[in-house]
């Protein structure tokens, strides 16, 4: 199974969902393997502030012949996530073919909101080649108790075909605290709230997607 974790938006979060996603999945047995495929190497450097080896494989691999290559380097893993570029379109292009599944993280702000339809236009670009590819909109640093993660994921409904995750991740200081360290925030805090959602993230994401390989 391999995620794209993907926005033609910068600053939405992306390496945050891929390395929590990454390390929750780890977490629970399965064999994974982190691609940072964004130029800036945000995943990379991270994993170098580390004081031990991270609980999965990361390498770099921002080019846009991804969707060829990595086929061959993921064989040897249960999940292999993406950590994707912004702004970058023959790189998301290949991010997005390479994927099963591509997770859209979007804060909840018109501005997200309004950015979307271009990584949307892009995934309904890559299902002419690949029919089977499954997208969805993770709502990420939401402000817990507020109405606005809900006005997000109303005003995200326009996109039929995508559709937005019941699990979210709100806006929680742990995230760059962990991050910060090198970390993830399993690792960090493992009985935090934060921590929490991701697992019910990777069980939403995963328990889904192998349902529907069934």
């Amino acid at each position: 199974m391999i995620i794209g974790v993907l926005n033609q938006k910068g600053g939405v979060g992306k390496t945050t969902v891929a390395i929590n996603l990454a390390a929750s999945l780890a977490h629970s047995g399965s064999r994974v393997l982190l691609i940072d495929a964004d130029p800036q190497g945000s995943a990379m450097a991270w994993s170098s502030t580390r004081e031990s080896e991270p609980p999965f494989a990361i390498v770099g691999m921002a080019k846009p012949t991804l969707h060829r290559d990595l086929a061959r380097l993921a064989a040897d893993y249960d999940v292999a996530i993406i950590d994707g570029a912004p702004r970058v379109n023959e790189l998301g292009r290949s991010a997005i073919l390479a994927s099963d599944t591509v997770l859209i993280p979007v804060q909840p702000s018109p501005y997200d909101v309004w950015a979307a339809a271009d990584t949307v236009e892009l995934i309904r670009e890559a299902r002419v080649l690949k029919e089977g590819l499954h997208a969805a909109f993770v709502i990420n640093r939401r402000i817990a108790r507020t109405a606005i993660g809900r006005d997000a994921a109303a005003a995200l409904a326009q996109f039929e075909d995508v559709p937005v995750l019941e699990s979210v991740l709100n806006q929680r200081i742990v995230y760059a605290e962990s991050a910060a360290r090198g970390l993830s925030v399993i690792e960090a805090q493992p009985s935090s709230e934060a921590a929490r959602e991701v697992d019910a993230l990777a069980r939403e994401v995963f328990g889904a997607r192998k349902r529907k390989a069934a």
